[in-house]
């Protein structure tokens, strides 16, 4: 396997994580209280970690894990 496809089957299973973890974090905002903060996570993605971190933390350490690794791929790959 070449280093590009290595970083691009990075990339997508990155993406896949991050992906995942916003569902699974908007998810469990909608099953809280404000319920509204669920809909603007929507909207506005970098908050879903930050209003999920008391209730959500697992979801949230793997929503930026995954969102850092895939920024640092974006800058390997750009290379």
């Amino acid at each position: 396997m070449s280093r590009d496809e290595l970083v691009a089957g990075g990339l997508v299973l990155a993406f896949a994580v991050v992906v995942t973890a916003h569902a699974s974090l908007v998810a469990g905002l909608a099953w809280r209280a404000p319920r509204w903060r669920a809909l603007v996570v929507l909207v506005v993605p970098p908050l879903a970690p930050y209003w999920g971190w008391n209730a959500l933390r697992r979801r949230s350490v793997v929503w930026v894990v995954g969102a850092t690794a895939y920024a640092v791929l974006r800058v390997v790959a750009s290379r």
